[in-house]
This record gives structure tokens, sequence and C-alpha cells, in this order.
């Protein structure tokens, strides 16, 4: 096994080998590993030193920004208050300035008191506790040796727990399952406690040593669960349960919770009372030895432990678990169960879990009582897209804000109060919202955030284009204040206005700009004035972006001046001559309707979502063009310059479709694990990860309404892709979305355009001279 090694960000830390308690589902005690028998009961002062020097040695030498240290056992409190002093001090002490330390102990509860909670305080120390539920239900299994409950001792230790003065130390409740107990009961009673978290641990089991199932059911652990979670739902979730909060991460696309379910690496390491080093304690329920390494703190680093081929087996993720689990798509959910769960005799770990059935159903469950809950409301609707990438912009600013961290002097301070001036009024919140939502505002936002991390020369300065913004707002709402905008080659772009012409071609500079009743007025730095007129019409010097307003056709805004405008696969075209223009939109004024014809809802969509049209060269003759477009944001299209209306109602469909696509990607998770499988596509032949088969299915199905033959394979497509493992509770909600589209564009496959239309001139379509 090859591959960088995975620090070590937990360990838990045997402080105490024995017990106060006789719980028949022990692993420590009553599983296959009897090794705590030859172990001191409790850690010495010179284990625990030398531990937390091997925890700052392996900390300092990743760069570690935390770790936890979780005293464990036997049960840790039997060790004392004196030496649970000692470890925290000496852990303390080793790991100050080195690494943040998350100190917690794992208790039975039954010697807590506030002589320990005190010290817990010092040390910020938090406690969790285990209880099974109900009396009825703890009973089954914690019990002392002569058979006594230790439900009322708990109870006394977590209420004392909850107090005001320790709250902030509570970690929350630990369950342990068992499918015999009412599982609406064991949720009431661990809820009625008000815990910050429960966390239900399945028993530790084996293909060996398989769980009870007194019904016989294959996924009686999931009934019960899911029977908790329509409990849980039911009370509106008043406490956070780690199992189903990893459930519900995973399937939108998030991270597994705990290290029973999902993917991630292990990152932990046991430290016993004696110093050997050994893999999670689980394991101990394998067999004699599944947990040992052979590995100690006097001898080894934790690095050495990480390299262990037991370890790394436990950080290869989707490479680690059995090809049944590799082909199952709720994987991503369940990770193929706890490492230890998956053990048999005959092969060992290469196994699906021995709760394989429980975890498919309970992940299943989950996402049927969950999906249409959690769907996001961009997914079908426009308008809300069009809200999440205003929403992403307005987040993207605030980040560059952050990043620049003084970098970007005074000139930037200024620019950004001057940005809460303008937006303290409505009508100048709503000009800069307008002026933000232009596509290339994130094409610029992105490539100085990316220059910052880059250490990019210049970078910092490029921010101030916000100036630039700030102007074109304050003269839509016809604001009052000066805003000094820099520019440069001559020309000062104002986004979604137009270009003015203020000095040479290779000058650069700043100038003031302020709005005026009918446009603005720009002051050079030696006085000068020059006014401009917003009446749409190009003037000497000026270039107003244009709109298009053609008959049955959205007014579009023409913008073939911004400078951050050149980011798609095909170059920008210069600015277009009024003829050429008045070409070019006559061609969309027909390409328009031939769309409202064969594709109504998809116009429609187009419609309510864009708003900036870039003519683009064809890319030179026997080039491919760009290998990607740059990032830029919702609304946009780059459209080829030709008078051929059913090209451009070819490429408007499909730019279209590629920028929805695009715009959910960066709002929603619609998949996660992209490249760990691949598909075969039905058009190509050639295996393809995820991403590439449904961006392929996503503009099949829309290009079908101009095409029906571009159907073909998409059945088959849409099967493989809600099949597999990737696509996220969204992911899925847009396959069906996009099968129901399917079967809409089969039945309108008659009335689909499939010749060439000439390039006359749409009636009534030409640029206007309106104001903007």
């Amino acid at each position: 096994m090859t591959g960088p090694v995975v620090p070590f960000r937990e360990i838990v830390l045997k402080v105490h080998s024995r017990c106060d308690l006789a719980c028949d589902h022990c692993y420590v005690y009553e599983h296959a590993d009897q090794s705590w028998r030859t172990r001191p009961k409790v850690i010495s002062d010179h284990v625990v030193r030398r531990t937390a020097q091997r925890l700052a040695e392996h900390a300092r030498t990743h760069a570690l920004p935390s770790v936890t240290v979780i005293l464990h056992g036997g049960e840790p409190l039997l060790a004392g208050p004196a030496r649970l002093r000692t470890v925290c001090e000496e852990f303390g002490s080793a790991l100050a300035g080195v690494a943040d330390l998350d100190l917690r102990i794992h208790t039975n509860g039954l010697q807590l008191s506030p002589r320990y909670l005190d010290l817990f305080d010092e040390f910020g120390l938090r406690v969790g506790i285990s209880l099974d539920g109900d009396k009825a239900a703890n009973d089954r299994h914690r019990r002392f040796a002569d058979g006594r409950s230790s439900h009322p001792q708990v109870l006394r230790a977590v209420h004392l727990l909850g107090q005001e003065r320790y709250r902030h130390l509570n970690l929350g409740l630990l369950c342990t399952i068992d499918i015999r107990n009412d599982p609406v009961a064991v949720l009431d009673a661990l809820t009625d406690l008000e815990p910050p978290l429960v966390d239900f641990l399945l028993p530790h089991a084996t293909w060996d040593q398989p769980p009870p199932r007194p019904d016989g059911s294959p996924a009686a652990y999931a009934t019960w669960l899911l029977a908790v979670f329509d409990r849980w739902q039911e009370q509106g979730r008043p406490v956070p349960v780690r199992l189903f909060s990893s459930v519900l991460s995973t399937l939108g696309g998030g991270p597994s919770l705990t290290e029973s379910l999902g993917l991630a690496p292990t990152d932990l390491v046991v430290v016993e009372t004696d110093g050997q080093l050994e893999q999670a304690d689980s394991l101990k329920s394998a067999y004699e030895g599944a947990a040992a390494t052979g590995f100690d703190v006097f001898t080894h680093s934790f690095d050495e432990v990480a390299a262990h081929p037991g370890v790394r087996a436990r950080q290869q993720g989707l490479a680690g678990v059995s090809d049944t689990c590799r082909r199952c798509p709720v994987v991503r959910s369940c990770g193929g169960g706890l490492y230890t769960h998956r053990y048999h005799p005959a092969n060992g770990f290469d196994n699906p879990s021995v709760y394989c059935a429980d975890l498919e159903a309970l992940v299943r469950g989950v996402q049927q009582r969950t999906g249409s809950a959690t769907v996001s409301p961009t997914l079908g609707d426009p308008a809300e897209l069009a809200a999440a990438q205003r929403d992403l912009t307005r987040t993207l600013l605030a980040r560059l804000h952050a990043d620049l961290d003084g970098r970007a002097g005074r000139a930037w301070d200024e620019a950004w109060a001057l940005a809460a001036a303008i937006e303290a009024g409505e009508a100048g919140a709503a000009a800069l919202d307008e002026v933000l939502a232009h596509p290339y505002a994130r094409t610029w936002l992105l490539d100085v955030l990316e220059g910052l991390r880059a250490g990019r020369p210049g970078a910092a300065e490029g921010a101030l284009r916000l100036n630039a913004h700030l102007a074109a707002a304050a003269v839509r709402a016809g604001l009052g204040p000066d805003v000094a905008v820099p520019y440069r080659a001559g020309r000062l772009v104002l986004p979604t206005l137009g270009e003015l012409r203020v000095d040479g071609p290779g000058e650069s500079g700043r100038v003031s700009v302020r709005a005026t009743g009918d446009g603005f007025e720009v002051r050079g730095e030696d006085g000068g004035r020059r006014a401009v007129v917003l009446d749409g019409r190009d003037a000497p010097g000026w270039r107003p972006l244009r709109r298009l307003a053609a008959s049955g056709a959205p007014a579009f805004r023409l913008d073939d001046l911004d400078p951050y405008r050149d980011c798609f696969t095909a170059p920008a075209a210069p600015r277009l001559t009024p003829a050429a223009a008045d070409r070019w939109a006559a061609a969309l004024a027909e390409a328009w309707t031939l769309l409202a014809e064969a594709a109504p809802e998809q116009a429609a969509a187009a419609a309510t979502g864009l708003t900036t049209l870039t003519p683009l060269l064809a890319p030179a003759p026997g080039g491919a063009g760009r290998a990607a477009e740059r990032p830029y944001g919702y609304g946009a299209l780059g459209l080829p310059v030709t008078r051929d209306a059913r090209e451009l109602a070819y490429a408007v469909l499909r730019g279209h479709r590629r920028t929805v696509l695009r715009a959910l990607l960066d709002v929603t998770d619609l998949y996660a694990a992209d490249g760990s499988w691949t598909h075969r596509s039905p058009w190509s032949g050639r295996e393809v990860p995820f991403s590439r088969l449904l961006a392929d299915t996503h503009e099949r199905v829309g290009l079908a309404a101009l095409d029906p033959r571009r159907l073909q394979g998409v059945p088959e497509a849409l099967d493989l892709l809600e099949g597999a493992a990737e696509p996220t509770v969204d992911g899925l909600r847009l396959l069906d979305l996009l099968r129901k589209e399917t079967s809409g564009s089969a039945h309108r496959g008659s009335g689909a355009v499939h010749t060439g239309t000439s390039g006359s001139k749409h009636p009534g379509a030409a640029f206007d001279h309106e104001s903007l």
C-alpha cells in the first residue's frame, strides 16, 4: 500500500483498564480479544508523558491545527482525579504552541461528581455518558456484576452534567442499540434529558458472531432505527442525532460525521495503559490481537503506526471496501459500515458489513422520508436559481473583503464604506444588486481571488474594480456621491452601462464619476469634465451597451465591451458595428421564434434566467478553440456571430443547458465522489465519470426539443445515472426532472425543427435606443 500517511487527529488514551459495571455487550471484556487481562489497571505517569510528547511531535510534523484526546477505559473515572489532572497537565503542556487541544472523556457516569467536573472545567475537558435509554432498556445490559441496576446512578450523573455551571462540558449521550427495546421509549427517555447530542451505536458483531435478530429480519436494526427517526422527526428533531445527521449529510453530498458510516479515512489511534499503540478498540470484537500493531509510544512514532498495513487498510476510502460495496448505490452513505463489522474468518475484512441489509434500508428509508423536504428550491425554478447565484456573488465579494486583509489599502476601505452607503437606500440596493448580478462581475471576483491566493502581482489592485461597479450602481440609482474609478488603456468601463474613452490608448489613471439627471459626469485628475447622456446612443468617445428589442424575444443585454467577457471557449468578438449588430439581432429574433415554437418551456426558462449575450468569433481555421471556459456568473451566453437562425437556436439552447447545469453545481451538490466510478456512455461507448455523463444527458434532453434524435441513448443514460452511487438527493431530483422532460420531448417529437431557415430579418428586430 502506497500513498502519503494520513495523520492521526484523534487518540484514545486508556487511563484505566477495568470497569465498575459488567455490561454483557462490552467489546473490551466480553468479546474475542482478552488482552485487557495482562495490562496494568492504571496508566503510569511515564506512559502519559511519553504519549503527550509523541502527539506533539506528530502534530508539529503535520502542522495539525488541533488534536483530540479521548480518555477512555474500562471506566476512565476509576483512574481518580489526581491521575486525570496529570493527564490534562501533560497534554496541555506538550501541545502548547503546537496545536489546539480538545480533551474529552467517555464514561458510564457512575463515579461522576462535582469534584471531577470542577477539575474538567479547569482544563475544558468535555464529558460523554453512556446510557441505553429508559430504565428497562438500560438495565438489559448495563448492570453491576451482582445484577443491580445502574440506571439511577447514570441519571444522577446526566442531571449533574446538565446543571448550568457544567452544561458547557456536556458532549451528549451514547446509546447502544438493542432491537428488543422499544425504540420510541428509548428516544423519548434520551431527549427528555435534553443532551446536546445523541449517538446511536450498533452492537459490535461480525460475520463469525452475527448480531441477534429475534424476528429473523435481515433489516431489523434499520426498522428499529427508522422508528426512532420517525419519532425524532415527529418531535421536531429536538436534539442532533449523529447517525441520522451523517446519513443526511452524505445524501446531500457532504461528509460522513461518524466512523461507523461513510468513506472518510480513519484518523484515530489507541494508546493502552501500558503504552501499546493499537487500532480502533472495536476490532477487539473480531479476534484476539486484531487491534494490535506491535508498536508502543516508547520506541515508535505515530507516523510509524499510521503506515501500519492495518491502519492503511482503513484509510483507502472507496478502494478499501469490498467489490460488492463498491457497486452499491448507497456506499457513499454507509461506507461499507464499520470496519470491524465486515470481519469473516474466511477472508478477513474484505466483505460488506454484517449489517449490510440494515444500512441499505436505513439510508434508503431516510432518503424516502426526507427527499422532498431537502431538495434545493433552485431545481426547476429559474427565479430561485438566479437568486441563489446573486447570493453567491455577494458571498464572493465578502470573501474578497476578508482575503484582502488590508492589502488594497485605504482605497479599498473607502470603496467598502461607499458600498454600504449605496446599499443603505432601497434604490441604491436594487441598483447594486443589478450591477453585481452582471455575469462578468463573477469572472472579475474569481480572477482577483485566485490572484490573491497565488500571490500574483497586482491582484490586490485588481480588487479596486469594485469602484466601477459602485459607480454604475450610483448612476443607475441617480445617487450623488462621487466615485473614484480607476481606468486602464485609456478606457473607463462601467459594468452594465458602457465604455468611455478618457485618455490615450496606453494611459491608466483614476477619474471621478458622479450621477446626473440624465446620465453621469466624469471629472479627470486635471480638473477636466465630461458629461455622458444615457439615451442608448453612441456619442464621441462613449459606447453604451445595447439591448435587443425584437418581437417575441426578451430584452437581452448585448455586452461586447466588458473586459472580463472573454471567458468562453471561443474568443469574444470586438464591438459590433451597428449594421452587424442589427443583422445579428434579426437572426437572434428568428432563432427565438423557433425556440418558442419547438421548446416553449425552455424558451420561458431562458427568458427568466438569461440577461446577457456576448458575440463570439469562430475559432481560427484548424484550431479547436480554448480548452475550457473561465468561470462567469449565471445569465450570460456566448453566441457565434452568424445570420443562421437555426444555428443560433441550437447555440442558445445548448448554451443555456450548460449554463443552468453549471449554475446548479455552483449552489448545490448534485453528486459526490465524482471520478471514483466510471460509466459507459451510450453515445461514445467510452467509460466516463458521472459528471460527464450527466452533462451529456442534460444537454441532449434539452436539444431533443429541436431534434428528437438526440433522445437516442438518453433512457439508458438515465438508468445508469439513477443507479449510480454518486447522485445526491438533489441529483436524483434533477434526474427525475430529466426523465419527465424526456417523456415530454418524445411526445412533441413530430413538431420539432429539423430544417434550416434563412437569415432574413425578423420583423421588428433591431437594437433599441431607449435609456438603459
